[in-house]
């Protein structure tokens, strides 16, 4: 069904939006239907400018729909209308389409709200929405939009400073399912291997469902490639760059490595080539640059090398060697490849994490490293995680209490303990943990 029909049955309500809208359908017809949850339990009734960005494969679009659905149960027809970025060519057309688009509100609705999925499809997508914001078009409108990319949030030329309303907030980043909801619809099914299930997902809803069968199918992760391809394309960048770039991150998972090491081993032509590659891939929230902490002055020394996690796990599964589809072919890995993962898991949980609390760079961690040690994660100047695939005991830990004596330390690995400084969790633990 295209624009034009769907804007004509939430205008005159002969219909609920579960009846004609996609994803709802999908989502009606799904075995397994999870919770979405990212910091926005709510729309808010007045008007302003609500942005959500998040990977693709991630449920956005599901989401946008349910939210529609939301409105006009609550609020009756002619108070959510629908436009879609994919079909939308320039932002002068995008501009056209929202002024056509609102003229279709009811005139006495409560609320009024634009959805607009995949905005970020349009080029300059801001420059339409300020020029009606200007003119005042948008002043009693909600305009919800998503996209499967943080570029405009980062470096976007146009912030539409003033032009957001008096939200408290209005800017999300759609996180992944986590660990809890996944088990919650999944435990029954997956039983003792949940957390090792899920590492494979990234906490994609469709790669859940899957993977709750038994085995990731092929074409999600074909999905997840074109994706990323595709942004690169746009971007103007290589694709056998970028595979060159994906092999290296997977190769030097959880080693520290500057841009320089990287554009050499990638055949690019300098670090700045090599950031630029690596910027992309945060902004398309796949990837988490740790960068190493300095303890006396409590700052991240960006110059240094650092790690880049994958920290969205389906898209460090799209390009790993392995061709992991399955828990058996995950429990395979060498010790040394399970431990990288377990440092991408840990990093995409701290993200989600942030995200949802509104953290301006969730993505950017830090890590400390001294010549006779190394923490893999600071969380804060006195709490640090350090990241383990096997077994370990707080003996191996008795110089931390020295070189920190006011901090406390959380171990990540297959042993749980619990001293003055230094606590053992297992992975399951932590993904539960309430952050």
């Amino acid at each position: 069904m295209n624009v034009r029909e769907i804007n004509s049955r939430l205008a005159l309500g002969e219909t609920s939006p579960e009846q004609f809208l996609s994803h709802l359908q999908d989502l009606r017809r799904s075995p397994r239907q999870f919770r979405f949850s990212f910091g926005l339990d709510s729309l808010p009734d007045e008007p302003g400018l609500i942005v959500v960005r998040g990977p693709r494969q991630y449920g956005k679009s599901t989401w946008l729909e349910q939210q529609i659905d939301g409105t006009v149960r609550t609020h009756g027809p002619g108070t959510a209308l629908y436009l879609n970025g994919d079909e939308v060519a320039n932002a002068t057309a995008l501009a056209d389409a929202i002024g056509e688009t609102i003229a279709l509100f009811r005139r006495d609705a409560p609320v009024r709200r634009l959805f607009i999925d995949e905005i970020t499809a349009v080029p300059d997508w801001q420059r339409a929405v300020k020029r009606l914001a200007d003119s005042g078009r948008l002043r009693s409108i909600l305009v919800v939009t998503t996209g499967s990319k943080a570029t405009d949030l980062r470096r976007g030329a146009e912030r539409l400073p003033g032009r957001k309303g008096r939200l408290a907030r209005s800017t999300y980043l759609f996180t992944p399912i986590p660990y809890a909801e996944f088990r919650r619809v999944c435990g029954a099914t997956i039983g003792s291997q949940a957390v090792t299930a899920y590492l494979l997902t990234g906490g994609s809803p469709i790669a859940c469902g899957h993977i709750a069968e038994g085995r990731l199918p092929e074409y999600v992760i074909e999905i997840v490639k074109d994706w990323v391809y595709g942004e690169c394309a746009q971007a103007g960048r290589s694709r056998s760059t970028l595979l060159a770039l994906m092999e290296c991150l997977v190769r030097f998972g959880g080693t520290p490595v500057g841009q320089a090491k990287l554009a050499r081993e990638t055949g690019m032509a300098n670090n700045s080539v090599a950031a630029g590659y690596l910027e992309l891939l945060a902004d398309l929230l796949c990837l988490s640059p740790a960068y190493a902490w300095d303890a006396s002055r409590r700052v991240a020394l960006r110059r240094r090398p650092a790690k880049y996690h994958l920290s969205n796990t389906l898209a460090a599964l799209a390009w790993h060697p392995s061709r992991l589809r399955t828990v058996a072919d995950f429990e395979a890995l060498s010790p040394e490849a399970l431990g990288a993962w377990y440092e991408w898991a840990v990093a995409q949980e701290l993200w989600r994490r942030r995200a949802i609390a509104g953290v301006e760079v969730p993505e950017e961690l830090s890590f400390w490293q001294s010549k006779e040690h190394e923490l893999d994660f600071v969380l804060a100047p006195g709490e640090f995680i350090e990241v383990k695939h096997g077994r370990t005991s707080p003996v191996e830990f008795t110089w931390f209490s020295k070189v920190f004596p006011k901090a406390h330390l959380t171990v990540i690995s297959q042993t749980r303990y619990d001293t003055a400084n230094v606590t053992g969790i297992g992975l399951e633990d932590f993904l539960l943990q309430q952050g």
